[in-house]
């Protein structure tokens, strides 16, 4: 692909990412999670987390994550404590309690998107399905997990 059209699909995929965002923003407007701290409890998921490696994923700063963090460890969702290697390190922790509400609010959004995929053609179902393994591989890339190939 040359340098103009790769330009052309990297402004394209941004607008649907924008788009995408507000899609997932929107299903978090029913349920007691904003959008914000639901992407927190997902991140969450895979183990326990630094409340700076937090504050980057979520495109925030450390202050913004700490305040966000602290409503859900009020709500018993999380824990925060100190880093077995480095005691100057917060790391934060999923609750019992924070992965079930996670399991529910994402149960509730995957219905709705589902309920959307109703609506598209078999054909555009199919397309979507296989765009999946490439998306996945850049944003693998996008997070330093894996080399462009």
């Amino acid at each position: 692909m040359e340098s103009e059209s790769l330009h052309e699909l990297a402004a394209r995929y941004r607008e649907m990412l924008r788009q995408s965002v507000y899609l997932m923003r929107s299903l978090d407007a029913e349920g007691e999670l904003s959008a914000g701290q639901v992407s927190t409890l997902n991140m969450l998921r895979s183990g326990p987390m630094r409340v700076s490696h937090i504050a980057r994923n979520g495109g925030v700063r450390v202050p913004s994550a700490t305040e966000q963090i602290i409503k859900l460890e009020n709500a018993g969702l999380v824990t925060r404590g100190q880093d077995s290697q480095d005691a100057r390190v917060v790391m934060v922790s999923l609750t019992p309690a924070g992965e079930q509400t996670l399991d529910q609010a994402n149960e509730r959004r995957n219905a709705v998107l589902a309920a959307l995929f109703a609506a598209l053609t078999e054909h555009e179902r199919a397309a979507i399905a296989a765009a999946l393994p490439a998306l996945n591989s850049l944003s693998r890339v996008l997070d330093g997990t894996s080399q462009p190939s």
